[in-house]
């Protein structure tokens, strides 16, 4: 079995620059040959991006070189650069400069994940689901995912949290009308038909990820806010301060955080998904991490 390794530092060891080896070692394929990665996280491709790369390909052509990896059956496997790939069919061109590397299923998944995590092409909701099939297709935990892309565990964590969404909401983040924050504040409702009533609020009015936590925390005790009937009235009595100490640590744990109280005293609840996530909690707390 080959050896497992982290390929969180980057591509550098793939695509060097103009000057090495490795990209003087660059070949030219016809495009024909070339299949696309059926695992490829990256799902939306704007098309007014994709036309001006083509416009750029037809001037100067494919600068930075594909990376494809041989198939048994024959031709090539696109792992890394399918924008690029889409942009030069685009243009016309028959031919693409690439860089062939005898890769496994799991470095194609880790690579082609990594390439748009560093490019920043993902939306929320493909990289939450890119982390979530690195784990079902290879019974990796959040912490080995996070080490392979990386990315902290807990930043791996919060994502996946994005796949509890309703359907509704997902197209606001593939879409880029909501951000992940906006979407983590809405983790913050319990009941999904509020989530999404707010989600296109917030989406309608324009409201920030700060505007957005305070209108989800409204939303759940006030019914003229969200459209939905008060469900359980918080025997406690609040004020200010302890709202605004729910939201520091709303925003320090990227947790649903409650705090009932009861004039100095009260209880503090924070949720978790996952042992993974109460081990990291307890660290965080304890002050380990």
């Amino acid at each position: 079995m080959a050896k497992q390794r982290g390929l969180g530092k980057g591509l550098e060891a793939l695509f060097a620059d103009n000057n090495t080896d490795e990209t003087q070692g660059a070949v030219t394929l016809k495009i024909g040959e070339i299949e696309p990665n059926r695992e490829q996280p990256r799902k939306r491709f704007e098309e007014e991006a994709l036309t001006q790369l083509a416009e750029s390909i037809r001037t100067h052509g494919v600068i930075q070189p594909l990376l494809v990896r041989p198939l048994a059956g024959g031709g090539y496997q696109l792992v890394a650069g399918e924008r690029r790939w889409r942009a030069a069919r685009m243009a016309g061109l028959t031919e693409v400069p690439v860089v062939v590397k005898d890769l496994s299923e799991q470095e194609t998944m880790e690579i082609a994940l990594i390439e748009n995590l560093q490019r920043e092409d993902l939306n929320p909701i493909e990289e939450a689901l890119g982390y979530q099939e690195l784990m079902d297709a290879y019974g990796f935990t959040q912490e080995q995912v996070a080490k392979r892309v990386g990315k902290s565990r807990s930043a791996v964590a919060n994502a996946l949290r994005l796949i509890g969404l309703p359907e509704e909401i997902r197209p606001l983040l593939e879409n880029g009308s909501l951000s992940a924050g906006h979407a983590r504040a809405l983790l913050a409702l319990e009941d999904k038909a509020q989530m999404v009533e707010t989600a296109n609020l917030a989406v309608d009015k324009g409201l920030s990820v700060r505007e957005l936590e305070k209108r989800a925390k409204t939303a759940k005790t006030d019914p003229s806010t969200a459209g939905e009937p008060r469900t359980a009235k918080n025997p406690f009595s609040r004020d200010s301060y302890f709202d605004e100490m729910e939201l520091a640590l709303k925003e320090a744990l990227h947790r649903k955080v409650k705090i009932a109280s009861e004039g100095e005293k009260g209880t503090l609840q924070i949720e978790f998904y996952s042992r993974e996530e109460l081990r990291d909690l307890a660290a965080r707390l304890a002050g380990n991490e």
